[in-house]
């Protein structure tokens, strides 16, 4: 795995292997990361990485939200409860040399109340098929986490419907990974 643009661009990052079933590690693959990132940078959402403040749940190796900070993303925080996935995203961090980014040891359903400025860009990850990524929504919707508007990007084996308060703007498919992006507030429900 390698950060595919920006500042940090070709760096490679720590290796979780073919993924670690048990922690329930699914690393998002170079391709289907440079497929969503450029899908993202095409203009059609504006350019969702300068300025964001990105919330990258069940983050795993942290890459989708290390992408952001390489393409521009002010700051970043980092939510996984795996000790695998932690160390992983530790590890990442201090071998870039990223200061602007904090992480949370923590089930990304049972969010904290928000401290930081709020989200612009959510990368939401979970194990698939659990409906985890409804529950950690609700949850972020709930702490305050989310800034009007924000960007979801939401990974999951199918389709995902809207929840309330969101907007579906996008689905794509990349292989075996669904891909549905969602807007926050603003355009009201679907």
């Amino acid at each position: 795995m390698r950060i595919i643009a920006g500042r940090w661009r070709g760096h490679p990052l720590a290796s979780v292997g073919k993924g670690d079933p048990g922690a329930h590690l699914r690393p998002t693959t170079d391709r289907v990361r440079e497929s969503l990132f450029n899908m993202l940078a095409g203009g059609r959402f504006g350019d969702p990485f300068e300025d964001a403040h990105v919330l990258d749940l069940f983050a795993g190796t942290g890459a989708l939200g290390l992408e952001a900070l390489s393409r521009g993303a002010v700051s970043a925080v980092f939510v996984d409860d795996g000790r695998k996935a932690l160390s992983l995203i530790k590890a990442n961090l201090k071998v870039l040399r990223c200061e602007t980014a904090r992480v949370i040891a923590r089930d990304a359903t049972r969010l904290p109340r928000c401290e930081s400025a709020q989200a612009t860009l959510v990368f939401l990850d979970p194990p698939y098929g659990k409906g985890l990524g409804e529950k950690a929504l609700a949850s972020a919707v709930t702490g305050g986490w989310l800034s009007e508007g924000a960007l979801v990007v939401w990974e999951e084996s199918a389709p995902q419907m809207a929840p309330d308060g969101f907007t579906r703007l996008d689905t794509r498919r990349y292989g075996d990974t669904h891909v549905t992006l969602l807007q926050f507030g603003l355009l009201g429900e679907t």
